[in-house]
């Protein structure tokens, strides 16, 4: 295992799915799981003896659950970046950790290649939705399953957005990917990677989901 690979924390309470999860990192030279927990409780012991690159946390986990160690996590004052594994059957409890301060969500049906890259993007200090959580968030906003009043949570006012902005944003709330949005606005990957960051940056939102979620709440998106 190379001196840089990202060194992970597996938390999640079936011990089958966290084989199946540390079998397939394996796979990859440049990460590293370094520890397993069964509960948040464990995850916070887990956190502080060996200090992981990233921790892969399961929400629905009996006794003291995701949420819990999120805010455990914070009020310890570990800021190391956690990544959601779930299987998306509460809109409210994903929202919540979203509150809570988890950095990337994913489904855990993606592929091998979709984990590790969600990895690496979090230990390099980024941030990960997948396409399909924010648009399911946006639908459970909509719906009135989120409360409308708990999605400003951006810094400072938002700031106006060119007509360009606006069509990326709302590209990026109908859950495209960069690279879908450069298909369909014409335009370079990394100029829309650029109008991406410009968004999250008028709108004081550190992701993607953030800043759907505040464009919501201040009527940017109807």
């Amino acid at each position: 295992m190379s001196d840089a690979a990202v060194r992970v924390l597996l938390v999640d309470d079936q011990t089958l799915v966290r084989q199946g999860i540390r079998s397939l990192l394996e796979l990859a030279p440049d990460v590293d799981v370094v520890a397993e927990a069964e509960d948040g409780m464990a995850a916070l012991a887990a956190v502080r003896e060996h200090e992981p690159d990233v921790v892969l946390l399961d929400l629905r986990m009996p006794r003291h659950d995701g949420i819990w160690a999120l805010e455990a996590m914070s009020e310890s004052g570990y800021d190391v970046p956690v990544l959601v594994l779930t299987t998306f059957d509460d809109d409210a409890l994903v929202f919540r950790a979203l509150r809570a301060g988890a950095r990337g969500y994913l489904l855990k049906d993606v592929t091998l290649e979709q984990l590790t890259g969600a990895v690496r993007t979090l230990a390099s200090g980024g941030t990960l939705v997948q396409p399909s959580i924010t648009d399911r968030l946006l639908r459970a906003v909509r719906a009135g399953t989120v409360p409308a009043d708990d999605l400003d949570d951006g810094v400072g006012p938002v700031q106006e957005l060119t007509e360009r902005e606006l069509e990326v944003l709302r590209l990026v709330a109908a859950g495209f990917s960069n690279r879908e949005i450069a298909h369909a606005l014409f335009l370079a990957e990394g100029t829309v990677k650029n109008h991406v960051s410009t968004v999250l940056l008028k709108l004081g939102t550190r992701d993607r989901t953030r800043a759907v979620l505040r464009a919501l709440h201040v009527g940017l998106l109807g």
